[in-house]
């Protein structure tokens, strides 16, 4: 988007066409503000390298930039899609000693065992104990650090009733769906918890996604397991059931196959 805030294209009949997150998606060529622009390592696969546009970037960044997991320290997260388990990796990249899963699918346990994750809670499945309880009885009184990763106002909460007193920290990073408020008792604040959210998990896209791209080069970050399917653009709408029936985590779209 050019930085007047105004739009690059038109169509066929002259009428403005918009950009999604200033830049343009589903098209072959594209032009963009140079400062949309990031450089990377010609060695890395296309379909891997755009896994590193957002999602998987976003829980990354969110586990090392935003929360600083250390290594030793406890971590809970709330949905176990592209983004939660995108924190599990960079959680478990950090040494984490316990990362937490909390998804209502329970297939996602198995899958999220790829990326470090460690237990599972499926809320269904915890009878008359609240999630934040059984969190607490795993950590010995609370995670170190949380994450929500749906976007769910009522998730932000459980997942910062789940943090640890003096210091535990919650991350948000689920877009909240309904446009519902927050609500946290300011007496837990006062007792060393935090909140934070984060858009693209606190990295700088100029410097971070080639280390994060060098980081998969040299295998030591995961990407190939990210990826469920893989469709023709025609096939578009195809990606879109996979996502609503939980059966994709990434699917790639390819416009030329």
């Amino acid at each position: 988007m050019p930085r007047d805030g105004s739009s690059r294209f038109r169509n066929m009949k002259g009428e403005v066409v918009h950009h999604f997150l200033f830049v343009s998606s589903f098209v072959e060529y594209t032009v963009v503000d140079i400062a949309h622009v990031v450089r990377l390592n010609h060695e890395i696969p296309a379909d891997k390298a755009c896994l590193l546009s957002c999602g998987v970037s976003t829980g990354i960044g969110a586990a090392w930039k935003v929360a600083e997991v250390e290594e030793g320290s406890t971590v809970a997260i709330f949905g176990l899609g592209a983004v939660g388990l995108a924190v599990a990796e960079g959680a478990r990249l950090r040494g984490a000693s316990k990362i937490i899963g909390v998804d209502l699918n329970p297939e996602k346990f198995e899958i999220g065992k790829k990326f470090g994750v460690t237990h599972f809670i499926n809320p269904t499945a915890c009878g008359e104990k609240a999630v934040s309880q059984v969190v607490k009885e795993m950590t010995d009184g609370g995670a170190d650090y949380c994450f929500e990763c749906i976007g769910l106002a009522s998730l932000m909460k459980d997942a910062f009733n789940c943090s640890r007193e003096g210091w535990g920290k919650t991350v948000i990073l689920g877009v909240e769906m309904h446009g519902s408020d927050l609500n946290v008792n300011p007496y837990q604040i006062l007792r060393g918890r935090s909140v934070m959210g984060s858009l693209f998990g606190g990295l700088k896209p100029k410097s971070d996604i080639p280390i994060l791209a060098k980081k998969y080069l040299d295998k030591e970050l995961r990407l190939d397991e990210f990826i469920t399917h893989e469709v023709n653009f025609q096939d578009i709408n195809k990606a879109f059931e996979f996502l609503s029936q939980g059966k994709s985590i990434r699917c790639i779209i390819w416009m030329d196959k």
